[in-house]
């Protein structure tokens, strides 16, 4: 008599595998969830401003203000460097527009702790100036010139800084 005794080898997929490639897929997609939606919160507020009723309310105003300082022809220019920022008020065709105060609002995109404001001096008419040592990275630079109480110049514009250089 003879017994024919086959040996299996190789692998046999069980229940218990078929549970640990579910517990890792599922735990991938679950951790990579978690950690964007962490950076999500941390990284931005999301609060552009702080009551959106009250802001859709006053957008007419603003917009109507917005037009008449445009129908005005009044520009700036602004130039960041290392350390210097510089805006000069002008007409196209009249050249420097005298102006009483600049201040400038310098805000990052994501996040608010670098964010700062600075009055800048004037040099000369339409010509203004102030120090600040700008860190490198994206800049949206908010501008207000005033004269005589009312605001002549107000321009956002966005600007990278790269090495100390805009």
């Amino acid at each position: 008599m003879t017994t024919n005794k086959s040996q299996v080898s190789g692998f046999v997929f069980t229940g218990w595998h078929m549970l640990g490639v579910m517990v890792l897929f599922f735990g991938t997609i679950i951790t990579v969830n978690m950690v964007m939606a962490w950076n999500a919160v941390t990284s931005w507020s999301g609060l552009v401003v702080p009551n959106t009723y009250v802001a859709s309310q006053q957008f007419n105003a603003k917009a109507e203000a917005a037009k008449a300082r445009a129908a005005t022809g009044i520009k700036g220019k602004l130039v960041v460097d290392e350390n210097t920022v510089r805006y000069e008020v002008f007409h196209p065709d009249t050249g420097r527009v005298d102006t009483d105060t600049v201040t400038a609002h310098f805000r990052r995109p994501v996040g608010e702790h670098q964010n700062f404001d600075m009055e800048l001096t004037p040099v000369s008419t339409g010509v203004f100036t102030g120090a600040h040592d700008m860190l490198p990275g994206q800049w949206i630079v908010e501008v207000t010139a005033v004269k005589d109480g009312r605001i002549i110049v107000h321009e956002g514009t966005r600007i990278a800084v790269i090495r100390g250089r805009k």
